[in-house]
């Protein structure tokens, strides 16, 4: 019995500062911009130490994409060329 587990990136290639935003939208399955508002939102709120503390601690703990899930192809929908 194996279990796939969903791992936790921060992106190479859609992020703003380090790529942190993007993979918790990706981990979550949802719009990297709505956890970027999160973020914004947050700071607004008052919790804007807290915020860039974590998002520090998530830029050196979390890794990046590795480049094989990175580079593997996007299906756009457009037939394949032989």
């Amino acid at each position: 019995m194996s279990t796939q587990y969903k791992s936790l990136y921060r992106s190479r290639s859609n992020r703003m500062i380090g790529g942190v935003c993007t993979g918790l939208g990706d981990f979550f399955g949802i719009d990297p911009t709505l956890v970027r508002l999160g973020f914004v939102l947050g700071s607004l709120l008052g919790w804007a130490g807290a915020l860039v503390i974590i998002y520090i601690i998530m830029m050196v703990v979390v890794p990046e994409t590795p480049l094989e899930l990175e580079s593997s192809p996007v299906d756009d929908g457009l037939p394949a060329e032989k």
